[in-house]
C-alpha cells in the first residue's frame, strides 16, 4: 500500500521502519522539512516529503504529532489522498506536560481524537496511542502466538477501521475493537489499557474498566 506518515518521532519513525520492511511505499514528513529526514529515508527506503505531500495517493495516512500541533497542520492535508483513505490518529492529550489546556476537550467533552478529526476534516481511527514505540520494532509476533500483544482500535468508519486492523495484524499485533471515536476515552492516558502490554482478553477487560472521568493530572 501507499502510506503517508506525518510526524517522525518515536512512533512515526518506527512505523516507517516496519512498514517499509513489509514492502509498503511510505512517504514520511515532519514539521522541519524533508532534509531533516534524510537519515531515516536512507535507512528505510521511505521517501521524505513535505507534510503537504505526505498524503498524496495514500491509502493509509498516520498522523502522529503532538496534539497542540494538529491545528498547525497544512489545510487540505488529505485532499490528494486515495479514495477511502484510512487516517490513523496516534495522539494523546497532555495538557500539563506539553499541549496546554484545550477547552473543547475539557469543557465540551470532546474526545481528543474527535477534536483531531474536526481539525483534519476527515474521520480518524485511533490506534497506537498507548503503544510503546520500541514494541513496534521488538514485539511483533505471528498470529496465534501466546505472547502476541493486542492494541485497541477505535473509529466510526468501519471500512477504514477494518483496513487499519488488517495493517496492525500485518505488523504482528492483534487488535480489539474499542468502539467509535466518542468511545475512544477508554484508551486515553491514565486508563487501564494505556501502555498495557497484554493479549486480547486482557485488553478487552482493561477497556471495560476505564472511567470517563479525566484525572486531575490530565486536566489543564
Amino acid at each position: 500500500m501507499k502510506i503517508g506518515i506525518i510526524g517522525a518521532g518515536n512512533i512515526g519513525g518506527n512505523l516507517t521502519r516496519r512498514l517499509t520492511a513489509l514492502g509498503h511505499d511510505v512517504s514520511v514528513a515532519n514539521s522541519r522539512g524533508p532534509e531533516t529526514l534524510r537519515e531515516l529515508a536512507e535507512e528505510t527506503g521511505a521517501t521524505a516529503v513535505r507534510a503537504e505531500e505526505a498524503a498524496k495517493g495514500a491509502e493509509v495516512v498516520v498522523v502522529t504529532v503532538p496534539l497542540k500541533a494538529v491545528p498547525n497542520l497544512p489545510s487540505g492535508l488529505l485532499d490528494g489522498a486515495a479514495e477511502g483513505v484510512a487516517v490513523i490518529d496516534t495522539g494523546n492529550y497532555y495538557p500539563k506536560e506539553r499541549d496546554g489546556r484545550i477547552a473543547a476537550i475539557e469543557d465540551e467533552g470532546l474526545t481528543e481524537s474527535r477534536w483531531t478529526e474536526q481539525h483534519l476534516g476527515h474521520p480518524v481511527i485511533k490506534a497506537f496511542n498507548g503503544t510503546y514505540a520500541q514494541d513496534i520494532l521488538e514485539r511483533p509476533r505471528p498470529a496465534g502466538s501466546p505472547d502476541r500483544l493486542a492494541l485497541p482500535v477505535a473509529g466510526d468508519d468501519e471500512a477504514a477501521k477494518a483496513k487499519v486492523r488488517a495493517l496492525i495484524d500485518e505488523l504482528g499485533f492483534d487488535t480489539v475493537d474499542a468502539g467509535g471515536i466518542d468511545d475512544s476515552w477508554h484508551q486515553q492516558p491514565d486508563t487501564p489499557v494505556y501502555g498495557l502490554r497484554a493479549g486480547v482478553e486482557a485488553v478487552r477487560k482493561a477497556l471495560a474498566e476505564a472511567s470517563p472521568e479525566r484525572p486531575a493530572s490530565f486536566r489543564g
